[in-house]
């Protein structure tokens, strides 16, 4: 499988989502998968790890892949977050920018059209602040209950919503048919629902980071595959979804991978790398 670039790795900034890309969705990496970001980032390469993951979420990977040196970036929270990575730094980044919002009236709109749900608001650093706890092992960090006001008491990077009794499409149609304002969201592969500043995506982050890495815009390539990734794929020149995504980012992309399952990231990288 070839996904062929006119430009050469050096000129390159590649962009890659976390969950259902680079990892299974039970949270396993294969070893061909990181033999394949690193080989695309010995070739010259600028990877840059961009996810809905919260920071102390997306630090561990970071890590394990040795992405963590000066100079390097990475996208979390849908594009609120933008880190410079540092390894001299207490936390092993600085952030570049963290883009809030007001999310009261999204959220009062959505408590209206599914009062069950229950809510997370994110505490960068540190965790989320929820109204419930969230099923085992869907957020990462601290959890801390607190009343609805307290949620929304003041501007926040992200506000996530999760149906644990609905399904992905249900949560879909409810969305698009209530209409929300004056925010970016993305439905996840579960009835999750992730609200970010409005104009913020993946994509916006990425291209603040291409712009100051002075990449030019032919080189800029990015793999995912679910719906938060859509603005991502139409920003770079090389838009490649996976195997396993829904249609609607199928139809974002310039090409399609393999599945997770059958490492469709790798084979994206080796040919990057020309291997």
């Amino acid at each position: 499988m070839d996904f062929p670039m006119t430009v050469p790795p050096s000129q390159m900034l590649v962009g890659l989502d976390i969950d259902g890309t680079i990892l299974h969705h039970d949270g396993t990496m294969t070893d061909r998968v990181a033999r394949a970001i690193a080989a695309v980032e010995e070739a010259g390469a600028t990877v840059v790890i961009a996810t809905g993951r919260s920071v102390v979420a997306t630090m561990p990977l970071l890590e394990r892949l040795g992405l963590v040196r000066q100079g390097a970036h990475a996208v979390c929270s849908n594009g609120a977050i933008t880190l410079a990575l540092d390894p001299g730094a207490p936390e092993g980044y600085e952030i570049l920018e963290a883009v809030t919002f007001d999310p009261r009236p999204a959220v009062e709109v959505l408590r209206r059209a599914v009062p069950e749900a229950i809510i997370a608001v994110e505490d960068v650093g540190v965790g989320f602040k929820v109204s419930a706890p969230f099923p085992p092992g869907e957020l990462q960090g601290a959890e801390q209950v607190v009343s609805h006001d307290e949620l929304l008491v003041e501007p926040v990077t992200r506000v996530t919503f999760r149906d644990p009794n609905g399904s992905s499409e249900e949560f879909a149609e409810m969305v698009a048919r209530i209409g929300l304002h004056g925010v970016n969201y993305a439905v996840g592969y579960t009835a999750w629902l992730d609200l970010a500043p409005e104009g913020v995506s993946k994509g916006y982050a990425l291209e603040q980071v291409r712009r100051r890495l002075h990449v030019e815009p032919p080189g800029c390539v990015a793999v995912g595959d679910q719906r938060n990734d859509l603005e991502m794929l139409r920003w770079a020149a090389l838009g490649v979804a996976m195997g396993q995504a829904p249609p609607e980012v199928v139809a974002a992309a310039d090409r399609v991978t393999a599945t997770v399952e059958e490492d469709g990231l790798a084979l994206v990288l080796e040919s990057l790398a020309g291997r």
